[in-house]
């Protein structure tokens, strides 16, 4: 038996050693790449043509490191990081865009509405290639978007490079940026709200929508619209909160880290603002992140109707981890995923209904004899006359899509009361 067991303790010994030397020769050669690093800096700041600032130097290297990883990890220094935790308050400086980098460019996820952006007319998916005539090759997004700030009432123009255009610029004036982030209105018997990103001040302002919507219609309510186009997404919490507002239970969405221990999921408690009606959520290119999830929820619960074109795609959740004296880092620590286990990572979310925006316009057509044109024609004696008479017609609405999602709850609607009779 102690023979045995000398034997089991000896090949236990075998095997620990092979695993201690690996991590000695990982730790070896972490230490050599680091002073790789140290050489390379030393040789820039001493040889390089021009003078260098250190913390320059230093803090462009952490940006190279965090943004090879993916396009969301980056580092915010102290101003960035300021300017961060006032744009989740809903007011800031600037343009109003939400912006990433591809291809070396800054590519628009969308202008946020009723911004300096959105009013020159920047859209979702255009790429910024210059900026006041300086490329943007070869600056980081943090470089590109501190460029992009600046005084208000300041201009600065972008060269815009857009699907089936020429490259062309824009003048965009700076302004603060204050983000009323929920709108509401009533459409008919259709409650329309729009959320136009997420950040402190949703949920409460989806409370406060959804009253003066019910207050307004009351039991004449037949559906709820929810706009997420251009919506570039925010913060998490806020995004379970509003699907939680439609969701009487259920899981809203998981997200799935490194390791077993940030693992989350989020369930819906009970309660439903729009008490059962039915939904249509409204979603583009330009929704994104946030956007995603409650869209990801609210259509894996068959709780609404997805309308409108395929979604941004963004499947990754972003933890601010703050540096005290040096801002913070911004890092990709988890994936998240739909109730029913998708990921929307470059896929998005696909609507259940496809609706492609539109501008509707009469068309020109010939005159056509009716049978009120023929020669003593019978008058419909049940018709009120012309001057008691009210017109159906209605000029034809600027938003195609918004107008397919009202169809389809008024159809719901006539179908439903159908049903009951």
């Amino acid at each position: 038996m102690r023979n045995l067991i000398t034997a089991f303790v000896f090949s236990a010994m075998l095997f620990i050693v092979p695993v201690a030397a690996i991590a000695a020769d990982s730790d070896e050669e972490t230490f050599r790449q680091l002073e790789l690093f140290g050489d390379i800096f030393e040789r820039v700041r001493s040889q390089y043509v021009d003078e260098t600032e250190d913390g320059d130097l230093i803090e462009a290297a952490i940006n190279g490191m965090l943004q090879s990883l993916d396009p969301h990890s980056s580092y915010l220094n102290e101003d960035g990081f300021r300017d961060m935790q006032v744009q989740t308050r809903g007011e800031f400086g600037g343009l109003g865009i939400e912006v990433t980098m591809e291809q070396g460019f800054v590519r628009v996820v969308s202008p946020i509405d009723e911004t300096p952006a959105a009013r020159a007319g920047i859209e979702a998916g255009d790429f910024i290639t210059h900026l006041d005539g300086d490329t943007v090759l070869g600056l980081t997004l943090s470089e590109a978007v501190d460029k992009m700030r600046g005084r208000v009432g300041s201009d600065i123009n972008l060269t815009i490079r857009r699907e089936g255009r020429d490259p062309f610029d824009v003048a965009v004036t700076r302004d603060v940026v204050r983000i009323k982030s929920v709108r509401s209105r009533v459409e008919g018997k259709v409650g329309y709200v729009r959320i136009t990103t997420f950040n402190e001040q949703t949920t409460t302002g989806l409370e406060a929508a959804m009253a003066d919507v019910k207050s307004e219609l009351g039991d004449d309510m037949i559906g709820l619209v929810l706009d997420l186009r251009r919506n570039p997404g925010g913060l998490l919490n806020e995004a379970v909160s509003v699907s939680d507002a439609f969701l009487e239970r259920g899981e809203i969405v998981s997200q799935r880290g490194r390791s077993a221990d940030d693992s989350q999921r989020f369930n819906a408690k009970k309660g439903d603002l729009a008490n059962g009606l039915p939904m249509v959520v409204l979603i583009n290119g330009g929704s994104a992140s946030a956007s995603e999830i409650v869209a990801g929820a609210l259509q894996d619960h068959k709780r609404a109707v997805i309308m409108g074109t395929e979604s941004f795609g963004k499947g990754s959740v972003q933890t601010i981890m703050p540096i005290p004296g040096h801002g913070a880092m911004r890092l990709t620590t988890a994936a998240y995923f739909t109730p029913s286990g998708r990921s929307v990572q470059k896929t998005g979310i696909m609507p259940d209904i496809i609706v492609e925006q539109a501008r509707i316009e009469t068309a020109d057509t010939p005159e056509r004899v009716r049978e009120s044109d023929l020669r003593n024609a019978r008058d419909n004696e049940g018709v009120e006359s012309e001057d008691g008479a009210q017109s159906t017609e209605t000029s034809a609405p600027e938003d195609y899509q918004l107008a397919r999602a009202i169809d389809l709850l008024k159809g719901i609607a006539t179908y439903n009361v159908r049903v009951t009779n």
